[in-house]
């Protein structure tokens, strides 16, 4: 099973360069099981025992399977996120130097590690906006340019000596990739809409817009001498995402409704619609409570008995950086998921929380372990805290360890992955 899941969870990377495709993989995959996709603006006339999901911005999705039970004894949720770091093209990109080079204009999408982006082939793909009839509505489409097609060149160190003791870089100046060569045929004007046209194979003046983002073009890989680690892109947190739909995949029916909700944005806040600051999980639960014939008390008493598990990747015992970690609650790779404990309430875990997630770990036969920051040193957040400004649904926040968050390529242990499926599964099977 160890091995099939990690060939899964890598083939799913590195088919979703961006939040929209992973999204895309995801929906395909649950319409290939049966899952109906209902929309927003629509009526709803859901069933229980069903299995429905939602799409939100083609970058977020919300998969539940409804319960055979009273609406109100409650919902199992599981969250992940669907976005990574990365550079985001800017409208009016064409940048040319010395009427030889052309380079691409870039913003910085969350916190990527820069240094880790230079001297590597790298690709772009996102989303495309077409004109319609309706001027409301604009047709949309996926592209993937799935070849290497730029690169972002590092200075040399003969001009740069002191490169190698710390060099701060200019999200501006630094990080700006080319593209190619300026030659006689050259059109800067457009260039990125033509080479879009093309890909796609449509008129330019039916493009309207577009949201394209960089990634590397490496693949996830295998690394150890037992292939002990997963080296790949977006680990954070498409692992996470991959394991809580195979959880929703293999579980079986239940007198409560199961819920994963997969946001976006949350690598910058979670305050967009599509994001975990938003309502649009309480919306989700609120309708799904009322369209089974529940009303507002039995909403209230279905979030009383509720429990979400937050997913999203944790830092792992660094080899070569011990003492960046906590002294006493460091985890390591391959030693099952972490479960994040923080005194300030970054993480909603506590001990309560603690103790669901410890028991499930138990029943579903895997390890677990816990992570906490050093104390001298502050930690990121994630989904849960933020979500639960929506809504009190007790709730832990967990992930999988993992080196170098946020660079371009992360690495996680291989047989975590398999940890995580199996206790997510059982949470939704209790």
């Amino acid at each position: 099973m160890e091995n099939q899941v990690v060939q899964r969870l890598m083939d799913f990377i590195n088919e979703s360069p961006t939040n929209y495709h992973a999204i895309l993989n995801v929906k395909e995959q649950l319409v290939e099981k049966g899952f109906t996709q209902l929309f927003s603006g629509d009526v709803w006339k859901l069933e229980k025992g069903k299995k429905y999901f939602i799409t939100k911005n083609h970058s977020a999705l919300f998969a539940f399977v409804t319960g055979m039970g009273d609406v109100a004894n409650g919902f199992k949720v599981i969250c992940a996120h669907s976005d990574s770091p990365t550079f985001r093209i800017k409208p009016n990109a064409e940048m040319t130097v010395e009427g030889k080079y052309l380079k691409l204009n870039t913003e910085v999408y969350g916190g990527p590690i820069m240094y880790t982006w230079f001297d590597r082939p790298l690709s772009m793909a996102g989303r495309v906006l077409f004109k319609t009839e309706n001027p409301l509505k604009p047709g949309v489409h996926f592209v993937n340019f799935d070849y290497p097609l730029m690169i972002i060149p590092h200075l040399a160190i003969h001009f740069n000596r002191a490169v190698n003791e710390g060099n701060a870089l200019s999200k501006q100046k630094d990080m700006l990739p080319v593209i190619g060569m300026i030659n006689e045929h050259f059109e800067k004007d457009g260039f990125i809409l033509k080479l879009i046209a093309d890909e796609m194979n449509v008129n330019t003046e039916d493009i309207l817009d577009f949201d394209l983002m960089l990634y590397p073009y490496q693949k996830a890989t295998l690394v150890g001498v037992n292939k002990e680690f997963i080296a790949s892109p977006r680990l954070d947190d498409l692992a996470m995402v991959h394991a809580g739909v195979e959880a929703l995949l293999a579980s079986d029916g239940g007198d409560q409704t199961k819920v994963l909700a997969i946001f976006d944005n949350e690598e910058v806040g979670s305050g967009t619609k599509q994001g975990a600051a938003s309502p649009v999980l309480r919306t989700l639960i609120e309708r799904i409570v009322y369209n089974l014939g529940g009303g507002q008390e039995e909403l209230y008493r279905a979030i009383h008995k509720s429990f979400m598990i937050s997913a999203d990747m944790a830092h792992a015992l660094h080899p070569n950086y011990p003492e960046k970690h906590d002294p006493t609650n460091h985890p390591v790779l391959n030693g099952g998921p972490a479960i994040k404990i923080n005194a300030n309430q970054k993480y909603v875990t506590d001990g309560d929380s603690a103790a669901v997630f410890e028991t499930l770990c138990e029943i579903a036969g895997v390890p677990y372990q816990k992570f906490v920051n050093h104390s001298d040193m502050a930690g990121g957040s994630t989904l849960g805290n933020v979500l639960l400004t929506q809504m009190e649904m007790r709730g832990v926040d967990v992930g999988n360890p993992m080196w170098a968050m946020h660079s371009v390529c992360e690495t996680a242990g291989s047989e975590d992955h398999a940890y995580m499926i199996k206790v997510m599964t059982a949470f939704y099977n209790v």
